[in-house]
């Protein structure tokens, strides 16, 4: 995702809350043995936020705060491949701040970080320790037993010994783990969604939907491996893409037309012989581009990604005289795939948790509930962007206090599962968005 939506927002007072009183003296380990974490995953383990890596994110990284409060009952250093700064890598972070769109107005909105780009990023001449944060952007779970893997991602290469030899399962069983978190599978449906769908329902192409055979097969083995020796663990499933604000920031709906202009677009398509195209005064849904119809307005349930040019729809004629183009919309068959694929993975996780005996999250169901608001140490958090606290300017990775949250779900889950007793953070101490 290189471009992101210039939406307009309105800056409001950030949240502010007690702090928690958390009894740190009390924390036992339970049936777990914590003194080896690791955590296994995505960019949303190695602390992608705001469309990049920094080193900030990656000391925001729930896998860092949750191993914060693992060391109280008895966990080891949690070491991280961290970056040398804080421009972000692979490509500049964004940051909120103000913009002047094609009308001349001047709107909050995200941009690029002024910094220059973190040109170290890609150096691969660090990989000679035990990293215990083994998250990868961009990786799948197909993609875990590609040996020389760390060729074919940078970042991954910053942690393999040898990085045209080992696969990722070499590098996650090379630590001996005693605990681990699995936070993969999310870029097996993610990728094909953020592509507007145009990809394979079934294939291993970086814009399709991993065969769910594939998956499984992938996953099994890689929690066959991993807990030969005894190590304990947490899986954490596979969030719906709709409950980011990646597909829910702009609205399908969203068309607003006076009767004059309604009056023109009627007539226009009219002649081009698209009849089945009207326009009504007030709200309208978006025109898009349609394999069997050419073109056509979007259905309810549909849904336009964040990373539509806004400066086309509000003045480039996007969506209303010109169709907004296929990469920027998923339809109704395109969402169905979607929610099939993530049914399917979440199905194949919660299996593996009952037959290998490991603690789950859902982080599925967690995400769908924050829609109505989530309350902690007296802050409400939602998916809503920006104002929800929880997602950060990208509409898909965390803030540090959607980490947290997330952080605080892994600690209830691992303490019910073995009888631990774990702390929770103070989700509050974690920054959210800031405001110019």
């Amino acid at each position: 995702m290189k471009k992101y939506l210039v939406y307009i927002l309105s800056a409001g007072v950030f949240f502010n809350a007690c702090n928690s009183k958390i009894e740190l003296d009390k924390a036992t380990a339970g049936d777990a043995d914590f003194s080896n974490y690791i955590a296994i995953g995505n960019s949303l383990t190695a602390g992608y936020a705001d469309n990049s890596l920094s080193r900030s994110g990656q000391e925001y990284s729930y896998p860092n705060i949750l191993a914060g409060q693992l060391k109280y009952a008895g966990s080891g250093n949690f070491v991280q491949p961290l970056l040398p700064g804080n421009s972000g890598w692979p490509g500049r972070k964004l940051e909120l701040g103000y913009k002047v769109d094609c009308s001349g107005n001047s709107n909050l909105s995200p941009i690029l970080f002024p910094g220059a780009q973190d040109t170290l990023g890609s150096s691969a001449s660090i990989g000679h320790l035990n990293y215990n944060n083994l998250g990868i952007p961009g990786i799948k779970l197909a993609h875990i037993a590609i040996r020389g893997y760390g060729m074919l991602n940078p970042y991954a290469g910053r942690f393999f010994n040898n990085p045209s030899l080992q696969s990722p399962i070499d590098v996650y069983l090379n630590n001996m783990p005693t605990f681990f978190s699995i936070w993969l599978g999310n870029n097996d449906v993610l990728a094909y969604a953020t592509a507007g769908g145009n990809g394979n329902i079934n294939g291993t192409g970086l814009s399709d939907i991993t065969p769910t055979e594939v998956f499984t097969a992938m996953y099994d083995s890689l929690l066959s491996q991993i807990t030969r020796y005894g190590a304990k663990g947490v899986l954490i499933n596979i969030p719906d893409v709709a409950s980011t604000p990646f597909f829910n920031v702009v609205n399908p709906k969203g068309l607003e037309l006076s009767r004059y202009q309604v009056e023109i677009l009627n007539n226009a398509y009219a002649q081009l012989g698209l009849t089945h195209i009207t326009f009504q005064e007030g709200s309208n849904y978006f025109v898009v581009e349609d394999a069997t119809l050419g073109a056509r307005k979007m259905k309810p349930g549909e849904l336009l990604l964040m990373n539509i040019p806004t400066d086309s729809l509000r003045c480039g004629g996007w969506g209303s005289s010109k169709p907004i183009p296929k990469d920027y919309v998923l339809d109704l068959e395109e969402l169905s795939n979607i929610k099939i694929a993530t049914e399917n993975f979440n199905i194949a996780i919660a299996n593996f948790a009952t037959k290998y005996d490991l603690a789950l999250l859902d982080a599925n169901q967690y995400l769908k509930n924050l829609s109505s608001g989530i309350k902690w140490d007296g802050v409400t958090y939602s998916p809503s962007f920006v104002t929800g606290g929880v997602f950060s300017l990208d509409g898909i990775h965390l803030t540090p206090r959607g980490n947290a949250l997330i952080a605080n779900e892994l600690v209830k889950t691992i303490n019910a599962k073995y009888k631990s007793t774990i702390p929770a953070v103070n989700g509050t101490a974690y920054p959210g968005i800031k405001f110019p």
